[in-house]
């Protein structure tokens, strides 16, 4: 018992009017009329209770759906792209007969929605550095020793071009510089780009850059810079390679009057992230590695160093996202430069990040004072503040979001139920009838969770614990029985979306068991939620 494909909006309203995907305009009509019958709530108007209101909100499902299906134009939008496309507002214009043509326009339509949608979005990126100094605040000067910002922002043009601008101040005690840059970048085609630079300020410099995916795995890049100071010229070239699922090498070489040439290294995985890096020069050389463990996706904790001719430093930390957009983070660092703490806080793109320097003396006492004073608190108001707090939170979500998904399903149970009191007087009339021809009798339907379903059949009973995931459907199975004393239903329609039908258990694998009559034998059977089903056929006899 092969299940078919699930599509992905799962043809909720073939399976609401009971059509094939393949039906006709006679067939959408005539289906819309047998139900409309049923749920026009003007039927109702002497019935006490909410019976009108149900019958008005089953009507309006059905004419939504016949006006749907009835439009050639809608409902080749809806067989492609479902409702997604008729909500975004995709429209054909002139009448098309070949579904290639159909595609090709609303796929023409959808770019030219997403390139509008560019226009009104921006990417900004942007950072503040404020230098602490408590030495030199204590030698009697100011306790802030520089400041430091940066701002990008990048605006899509069009879906091959993108501008990027940006620019940056910087104040060191009386010292300041800044600069101004622009980036205009090229998609070539799906593996390659180029990028065209531009930047005033202290260095002023024009260039150029070209990447390109040379292999599966592999991609090169290469650039050229022009300083529009002393007309020097940089040339670089980078190679990047995956070097295996979660890791990357890269190697960068640049010529001109600082050349380099360095070597990389990047692993990154689900808990953790590993970068190293060793650098050459023609007056320098470094090497710098990092690692980030990820606790869970709220906290997570970094080592890092640095060695060099110019820098040796080590510094340990972590950091902590304190909403969905934000991050704190805090460092400890010592190094040749002294001993300091380093406070960041990241919001979507932008950064705020306040270094303090707490001494240049590499006193030992000092040393693992600044380390252990911070990190006893942290343990502390983890411990005892923080990880209470957001247990009770994670606690009460859990109970909204299964509090709301329970009243979810009650009140798509209660509608489905509703649906097939207004159907059980007809339902119930076909059945009759049946049972007079010694025809085709629906006496057992089911629908829910395969598992619950399969217990259910083999101990013939539903308990309690099963009642939650499995839903009675006899009634508008006998409704949709034809007067020849058949039932179908369609390969591809998800059977939720039935007239008198619901999900019980969203997500789960679902089937139906039919038991029914036909001239006097009983019978069963059982289908996956998209598979068809055509009865009455002697290989269900039991």
């Amino acid at each position: 018992m092969a299940s078919a494909p699930e599509p992905e909006d799962g043809r909720e309203l073939y399976a609401l009017l009971h059509l094939s995907p393949d039906a006709s305009g006679e067939e959408i009509r005539r289906a819309y009329r047998q139900f409309a019958q049923i749920y026009h709530p003007d039927k109702y108007q002497d019935i006490a209770g909410r019976m009108k209101e149900v019958a008005t909100e089953n009507f309006q499902r059905i004419r939504d759906a016949y006006e749907i299906l009835s439009d050639e134009n809608k409902r080749q939008i809806y067989d492609i792209y479902g409702m997604e496309g008729l909500n975004s507002g995709l429209e054909l214009g002139p009448k098309l007969s070949k579904p290639e043509e159909i595609k090709e326009q609303l796929e023409r339509l959808r770019r030219r929605k997403e390139e509008e949608k560019n226009f009104t979005h921006a990417l900004p990126i942007g950072s503040i550095i404020a230098n602490f100094s408590v030495p030199h605040y204590l030698n009697g000067g100011g306790i802030m020793r520089g400041m430091a910002m940066s701002s990008e922002v990048e605006l899509p043009v069009s879906k091959q071009n993108t501008v990027v601008v940006g620019g940056n101040l910087a104040v060191n005690g009386a010292a300041g510089s800044g600069a101004a840059s622009t980036v205009l970048r090229h998609q070539l085609s799906p593996v390659s780009s180029i990028e065209f630079m531009a930047t005033a300020g202290l260095r002023s410099v024009i260039g150029t850059q070209m990447s390109r995916q040379i292999s599966p795995h592999s991609t090169a890049t290469s650039g050229l810079a022009v300083s529009l100071r002393d007309g020097s010229i940089n040339l670089s070239n980078a190679w990047t390679r995956q070097l295996s699922d979660n890791a990357v090498g890269n190697i960068q070489l640049v010529l001109g009057d600082e050349s380099s040439i360095s070597v990389g290294w990047q692993k990154k995985d689900e808990k953790s992230t590993a970068t190293g890096e060793v650098k050459f020069g023609t007056n320098f050389f470094g090497a710098s590695a990092h690692y980030t463990h990820r606790f869970s996706s709220k906290s997570h904790a970094r080592i890092a160093g640095r060695v060099g001719s110019t820098a040796l430093d080590f510094e340990i930390g972590g950091g902590r996202r304190i909403s969905e957009f934000s991050t704190v983070r805090m460092m400890y660092n010592i190094g040749i430069q002294g001993v300091s703490w380093r406070f960041e806080l990241h919001r979507a793109g932008q950064k705020l990040i306040i270094p303090v320097l707490l001494s240049t003396d590499l006193n030992a006492l000092f040393v693992t004072s600044a380390f252990a004073i911070p990190s006893t608190l942290y343990f502390l108001l983890q411990t005892y503040v923080v990880k209470p707090y957001y247990l009770k939170r994670e606690k009460q979500k859990t109970l909204q979001k299964m509090e709301g998904l329970s009243t979810q399903l009650t009140e798509a149970r209660k509608a489905a139920e509703k649906a097939q009191k207004l159907l059980e007087p007809v339902s119930n009339r076909k059945k009759n009838r049946q049972l007079e021809n010694n025809g085709l009798v629906i006496i057992k339907a089911l629908y829910g969770s395969r598992k619950k379903i399969k217990e259910s059949s083999e101990l013939n009973e539903i308990h309690n614990d099963m009642a939650s995931q499995v839903f009675d459907v006899t009634i508008p199975l006998n409704f949709l029985v034809t007067e020849a004393g058949q039932l179908k239903l369609h390969d591809g329609i998800k059977k939720s979306g039935i007239m008198g039908f619901y999900d019980p258990c969203p997500g789960d694998p679902k089937l139906l068991l039919v038991e029914y009559t036909f001239h006097g034998r009983k019978y069963k059977v059982m289908v996956d939620d998209y598979e068809a089903l055509l009865i009455p056929q002697d290989i269900h006899q039991f």
